[in-house]
């Protein structure tokens, strides 16, 4: 229901800002308690730096605390609010935890102590050999590094997803990576990290004279780029989950953490679901851009594939991923990885081609308040226009062809495709396709099905329509062969001949509905559009996909058919098939509203 009153709806957010706040004190799973970064060497175990940092000056008696004890817990200030942080730990505690052995070095680092879980990936530094040169050579010479090994290491709350664990220990070895590459270069994780242990040394100089604690590590962050790069990447983490650093300005390092993209409703998509999804994508979906092209070719690395520009300049929702490939010139496959590349990142959705045949409905997730941001932008978007009566058409099914008028000008059948993509981007509508079911009645002597009678689905040869292997992402087959083609069967009614009656086409046809039981094949068989033989054998070349997990468009696809066909197919055997409407599960997770 539209909401007329703005009181109720700034009630709302305000509600809603509140328990936000709430749910970020408490600890959301998906975000890092902080980001700690650790070294080892022949000087001992160092915590190089941390972040959030202890907030020392707001609760002196931590100070004398830790002068009492150097591996004593903090129970004041910070563990107060935030008792599952790691805020608790000092800083000498930690740096013996996570400093591991060489042994460790390039595997994956878990450790869980209370209700905090420590994720790195330690890296073992080997630098290059010392070159004698003479004492008379006025060559510079570098110093002999005393750092043997690093871990950059996120703290997460105990009971973290095991997708989180993953992805972060993955976005830990990507910064490892690049810092050992930068350290073999030019040694620049050493001269950091002496920058960082000097403003230590100096905090802990001035805190002994004056008596007035402070924080080394906030002294750091204006002074040390890594710093920056590791509060950065935290920040990140915790807001949009899109993390791009440039370590040293010179190696760039991206990461996606897909929780923070992917939600429905408050909780996230597991990676899982999503990686199912993006393998289903068929040639019959299309790729619709959630930002403009020029926003997000100014997104792209200046050595990103030219392929994934040649894509985004000739993306458009109302073609699907095979006229894609071929008006960009690229393989099918290709597509299909660049495709599921920009799903991933949430730069796209994966949606069916826009016609006029598409139904679409107000998505139940939709912000349908008057005065919403949406609203604003719609109308800035769209002068003379409103969201809300907009959104009001689609709150039943409706095709867009019920918008066209053969009295209006083609500029505004064009306005009516803009409002609809920008409602499909703002995930604002969802689209309904139409599946159908075989429900053959029972008979009189048989009320109910027999226990030993199996269901329909596991009666029909097993011919599912699994993703082919062509489609599978990182496949060996050539690409340039793939076609999503009918399932194999043992008779293939494809190649039913074209006459009439002959006695091969009907035992293919018989062969066919062998698979039903013999009052569901008489049932059939007594509808009077059987008696004609090319419509029995059209629905007996379809009845596999009479399971309900095929949808129309799908089969007109797969059996190259008009909908025409299909519609007057399904109309002549009304009897005996069940027609519904809701989403395609393979695409539903794309259509739901971002918060």
């Amino acid at each position: 229901m539209f909401n007329p009153l703005a009181g109720l709806a700034d009630e709302r957010t305000s509600m809603y800002t509140q328990s936000q706040n709430s749910v970020y004190k408490t600890g959301d799973k998906t975000s890092p308690i902080s980001v700690i970064l650790v070294s080892s060497g022949s000087r001992g175990n160092k915590l190089l730096f941390r972040y959030p940092f202890q907030r020392l000056a707001e609760c002196p008696s931590s100070l004398t605390a830790k002068q009492r004890s150097p591996y004593a817990l903090n129970t004041a200030g910070d563990s107060l609010e935030d008792q599952d942080g790691d805020s608790r730990f000092s800083d000498i505690i930690l740096a013996t935890i996570l400093a591991t052995k060489s042994d460790m070095c390039g595997k994956k680092f878990e450790l869980k102590i209370d209700n905090v879980r420590f994720v790195g990936h330690p890296t073992l530094l080997q630098h290059p050999p010392i070159i004698q040169v003479s004492k008379t050579d006025p060559s510079p010479k570098r110093e002999m590094p005393t750092m043997i090994l690093f871990s950059m290491v996120f703290a997460l709350r105990a009971n973290a997803d095991p997708s989180v664990i993953s992805c972060m220990h993955n976005l830990s070895r990507r910064i490892a990576i690049a810092l050992q590459h930068e350290e073999r270069r030019c040694q620049y994780l050493t001269r950091e990290a002496k920058l960082m242990l000097a403003v230590q040394d100096e905090i802990t100089t001035m805190t002994e004279t004056d008596g007035s604690p402070q924080s080394p590590f906030r002294q750091i962050l204006p002074k040390c780029k890594l710093a920056r790069d590791l509060k950065e990447a935290y920040d990140s983490l915790c807001t949009t989950g899109v993390v791009r650093l440039h370590i040293n300005n010179w190696l760039e390092v991206s990461f996606c953490l897909p929780h923070k993209i992917h939600r429905i409703g408050g909780t996230y998509i597991p990676p899982e679901a999503l990686e199912r999804s993006l393998k289903a994508i068929r040639p019959y979906h299309a790729l619709l851009l959630l930002e403009s092209e020029k926003a997000l070719l100014s997104q792209l690395p200046l050595d990103c594939s030219p392929a994934m520009v040649r894509l985004i300049k000739t993306c458009s929702a109302v073609k699907n991923l095979q006229q894609l490939a071929q008006d960009a010139d690229l393989a099918l496959l290709q597509i299909f990885q660049i495709a599921a590349h920009l799903v991933y990142w949430g730069k796209a959705i994966i949606i069916y081609p826009l016609c006029e045949n598409n139904v679409y409905m107000l998505s139940p997730h939709a912000n349908i308040c008057l005065y919403s941001p949406l609203a604003e932008q719609f109308a800035q978007q769209f002068p003379g226009r409103d969201l809300p009566s907009m959104l009001a058409k689609f709150s039943l099914p409706v095709s867009l062809a019920e918008f066209r008028s053969p009295l209006e000008a083609p500029a505004q059948e064009a306005q009516l495709i803009q409002m609809v993509v920008w409602m499909l981007q703002r995930r604002l509508l969802i689209q309904l396709h139409t599946y159908v079911c075989l429900l053959v009645p029972p008979s009189e002597d048989e009320p109910g099905l027999r226990d030993e009678d199996p269901p329909l689905a596991a009666r029909v040869g097993g011919r599912s329509l699994s993703t082919p292997s062509a489609l599978s992402f990182g496949s060996p087959t050539s690409s340039d062969d793939m076609t999503l083609t009918s399932p194999s069967m043992d008779n293939s009614s494809a190649e039913l001949l074209p006459g009439g009656d002959s006695p091969l086409n009907k035992r293919m046809t018989e062969t066919l509905l062998a698979s039903l039981s013999e009052h569901e094949r008489q049932v059939i068989l007594n509808i009077p559009a059987a008696q004609n033989p090319e419509d029995l054998r059209m629905f007996a070349r379809l009845l596999h996909y009479f399971r309900g997990h095929h949808h129309l468009e799908e089969i007109m696809y797969n059996e190259n058919m008009r909908r025409s066909q299909l519609k007057t197919l399904f109309d002549k055997f009304r009897s005996v098939l069940v027609v519904t409407n809701h989403e395609d599960p393979i695409i539903s997770i794309f259509q739901s509203p971002m918060e």
